[in-house]
């Protein structure tokens, strides 16, 4: 997430009503998007991820895919798969030949591939941010910020496609100074999906030698 500095000549020049208007106007954005993505039946997701944080030297970029179908998810990031199929999340790591199976977390400061549609409805104010011009798109960006003092995040930026009404960017920053940014690069919608595609194969994994660890 870019971080931000609040410029307290915005507020001077804009007032507290013409910020609690921006902020209307951000959050009917996003119900907006909200009402469009979940009227589809399953939506597949391509992206850019990369993080960073420059006083640790720390940076990592890869890419990965995501596909979901209501609270379902199967996504694969970092050379691993996650899949949530619905009661539990299953965690594969081909590398360690290894399979954590665990109850999804009730960590509300995630932003989870199955929350990432509805985690903005609550426990955040809202700021309409920049307008930017991506390859002949315009990418309207809403800064969210938590209303819970003491999570990690500082604030997180989604940049909507104004045309589509789908999120093209999210940026992450956490109060570590962390940016984490996913950058879509395809999204496709009602695709034809496997009807196993969300299901687990404990004995298939056994079978290929996979430990299997239970949480």
């Amino acid at each position: 997430m870019i971080k931000r500095t609040l410029i307290l000549v915005t507020f001077i020049a804009f007032g507290f009503s013409s910020f609690g208007q921006n902020s209307q106007k951000a959050k009917a954005l996003l119900d907006e998007v909200y009402n469009n993505v979940t009227s589809y039946e399953n939506i597949y997701i391509d992206f850019n991820y990369s993080l960073e944080n420059t006083e640790a030297d720390i940076k990592q970029e890869t890419k990965g895919n995501v596909t979901l179908k209501g609270d379902k998810y199967v996504a694969n990031l970092f050379g691993a798969k996650q899949l949530f199929d619905g009661a539990k999340v299953y965690t594969v790591v081909p590398e360690n030949e290894e399979v954590t199976i665990e109850s999804p977390s009730e960590e509300e400061n995630t932003v989870t591939p199955s929350k990432m549609l509805t985690f903005y409805k609550t426990g955040h104010n809202y700021q309409w941010d920049i307008l930017q011009n991506v390859n002949g798109r315009k990418i309207q960006f809403i800064k969210l910020i938590p209303i819970d003092t003491n999570t990690e995040i500082k604030s997180i930026l989604l940049g909507i496609d104004a045309g589509t009404k789908h999120i093209y960017k999210l940026i992450e920053t956490g109060k570590n100074s962390t940016k984490t940014t996913i950058t879509v690069n395809s999204f496709k919608t009602n695709q034809p999906l496997s009807k196993s595609l969300f299901t687990f194969d404990e004995a298939k994994y056994k079978d290929d030698g996979y430990y299997i660890i239970r949480n």
